[in-house]
This record gives structure tokens, sequence and C-alpha cells, in this order.
């Protein structure tokens, strides 16, 4: 089963700084599977992320990479989840994130 780890970052990136390692114990990642994300990865293509680093603005997430979500962008990642059952525990996270201006770290395939 292909997954998905997502993670609450407890510091804000660093400018400069890459994110290139696989660290899903770091931020206390949960997976979620790629069934329930598949067919929404369009959806959030006209959301702003950054890939990797700060230093790399980018539009959807980095299906195969490391995506970092700042909080500015997560009510329109909520808005497209919010009604999937199978993704209660990534909307909980996210709206825990977004409740404490806290960034998150999304690792890929």
């Amino acid at each position: 089963m292909a997954t998905h780890d997502f993670g609450i970052m407890p510091f804000a990136p660093k400018e400069g700084t890459r994110y290139d390692e696989y660290e899903p114990y770091k931020y206390n990642c949960i997976s979620v599977d790629d069934a329930y994300l598949e067919d929404l990865v369009s959806s959030f293509d006209s959301i702003d992320f950054y890939w990797h680093t700060l230093d790399i603005p980018g539009k959807g997430l980095a299906y195969c990479g490391i995506t970092l979500i700042p909080p500015s962008s997560m009510p329109d990642f909520l808005a497209i989840i919010e009604n999937i059952n199978e993704l209660s525990n990534l909307k909980f996270l996210m709206q825990e994130a977004y409740r404490k201006g806290k960034w998150i770290i999304h690792y890929g395939l």
C-alpha cells in the first residue's frame, strides 16, 4: 500500500534550508493511503505550496517529493478534503496545525 505522510512542523521552515530527508518520526506523521488522495491531486493544483524548500514555490502537492504547506494554504486544502470520511485524520491534523499557526510537511510517494 502506497502512502503519503503528513506531520506538523514544530517550527516554520527556514529560508535556504532544504527538507529532503524522509523523517516522518521527527514530525509525528500520520500516513494516508494514496488511494484516497490520487483522485484529488489535480484539485490541489491551484493551492500555493513549497517544494522541498521555501526557495521553490509551487502549485499543488509534490506528489512524489516533499511539500511544505503554509498555514495560509490550509483553508483551501481543508475545503477539498472536508467531506471525505477516509481523510478525517488528515483533516484533524490540518485543523490543529492551522489553529496553532504551524506548517505541515508532506512526504509523497
